[in-house]
């Protein structure tokens, strides 16, 4: 029996489903599906690769953001948590600093690390993020290798499920682990995935999505300094209370919308200025409602909207903490919605073209069921991709089967929260 074969066997062991449980959950269904992924996965790296005694299975978990709608990326508060969907590679080390990156459903990558400057025409691919995070490593002080990886996800691209951060955290994984302790801080992971996908891959995201996906949880972050975000991990099970969080996928997708995405922190960014900041936390709704006839002469009627947005959001979310902790569950969910209708009528994410109005019908179609009874709002980034909805466990069946009827099977998810950020899966 060869490696491959072996480490296949160990999948049935009770560690390795004890391993499984903790990162996705107790449903037998689900994990015998994990199984299943790993075994092919595993596989496939022995037939792309050769059957290796040193294959390492490496992890990363995609995020949901449940407060804090763009106020990151203006040193504002979020409420987040990493969910069990997940980008996963079996890796094994190469003696050269060659990767050889075969990720499922696309064309392989291969890139040389000797040169880790940004690449023009690199920018938003797959390629970007293997050399900026592996510049980032190198520079951080961490040994750096190539390697051949062998990658699966179920962290669909343009989900709204941050399938970008799951690879860049997996991706530090991957160099920690294969050349290092395996010990680096989340911060630090998150700080790397982040300047990778900023300056190498080309999009202006803020740190949620790669915090998240690094810290593992739910936690609550602020980024008032942004070099060393204030982390806390919050204790709160929503199955338990009786509510599960579904995402609703609609269909649109986030791939071709990063000038939409860049727009909105320029824009709050341009309000800042005119108060003499850099960015927007620490100035108050009184401020920009004083300045109002000042400001429209100097910036947009939208930009100054999405600063309202930030103000309120960036408030919202301790008072979203406090109702976790004090467990005011039906508080907590008034907030979401409040949330959710200042992303739609002030921050206007939720449409970027009004031929497509796919996540407003998929808001619409939650409050109707869901009203007094659950929350819903734009998740992530927004203009495309996926609703948050908070589904008390009795409705789960009917509220599924109404979106999947609207935007096809499969369009729900039913997520639990992972425990753990970057993980490396020990069989």
């Amino acid at each position: 029996m060869g490696y491959a074969e072996g480490k296949i066997r160990k999948l049935e062991t009770e560690q390795a489903s004890a391993r499984l449980r903790y990162l996705y959950g107790n449903d037998e269904v689900l994990l015998n599906h994990q199984r299943e992924r790993y075994a092919a996965l595993i596989r496939r790296h022995a037939e792309l690769f050769g059957d290796r005694e040193d294959v390492q299975l490496i992890s990363a978990p995609g995020r949901t953001e449940i407060g804090g709608n763009h106020t990151d990326h203006n040193h504002g508060r979020v409420l987040a948590a990493a969910v069990n969907l997940d980008a996963l590679c079996a890796v094994s080390p190469r003696e050269d600093l060659k990767v050889c990156f075969h990720s499922e459903g696309y064309a392989p990558v291969e890139i040389d690390l000797s040169d880790l400057s940004v690449k023009p025409e690199e920018k938003g691919t797959t390629a970007a993020l293997i050399r900026g995070v592996t510049a980032g490593m190198k520079k951080a002080g961490y040994r750096i290798g190539g390697f051949d990886a062998a990658v699966t996800s179920t962290v669909a691209g343009g989900s709204g499920l941050s399938s970008s951060a799951a690879l860049e955290v997996m991706l530090t994984g991957v160099l920690d682990s294969l050349y290092n302790r395996f010990d680096m801080p989340y911060v630090l992971r998150a700080q790397i995935s982040k300047q990778a996908e900023n300056l190498w891959f080309g999009k202006p995201s803020g740190l949620l999505d790669q915090m998240a996906s690094a810290a593992g949880g739910l936690v609550t972050v602020d980024f008032r300094n942004t070099d060393h975000p204030e982390v806390e991990a919050i204790s709160y099970d929503f199955a338990r209370k009786g509510y599960a969080l579904v995402v609703v996928a609609t269909g649109g997708s986030h791939a071709n919308l990063t000038d939409q995405y860049a727009a909105i922190p320029a824009e709050m960014k341009s309000v800042a200025e005119c108060f003499g900041q850099s960015v927007l936390r620490g100035l108050t709704a009184e401020q920009l409602a004083e300045k109002a006839d000042e400001l429209r002469a100097k910036v947009s009627d939208r930009a100054i909207l999405r600063a309202f947005h930030f103000i309120r959001e960036d408030e919202r979310v301790p008072q979203q903490v406090a109702a976790l902790k004090e467990d005011r569950i039906g508080d907590f969910l008034q907030l979401i919605i409040d949330s959710g209708r200042s992303s739609y009528m002030y921050l206007q994410n939720v449409f970027a073209d009004n031929r497509d109005q796919s996540l407003s019908l998929a808001l619409c179609l939650a409050e109707e069921q869901l009203r007094g009874t659950g929350a819903w709002r734009i998740h992530g980034g927004g203009f495309a991709g996926t609703t948050l909805n908070f589904v008390p466990a009795e409705k789960i069946a009917a509220f599924v089967e109404v979106m999947e009827r609207a935007f096809g099977e499969g369009a729900c998810k039913v997520l639990n929260i992972r425990p753990v950020g970057a993980a490396r899966v020990e069989l």
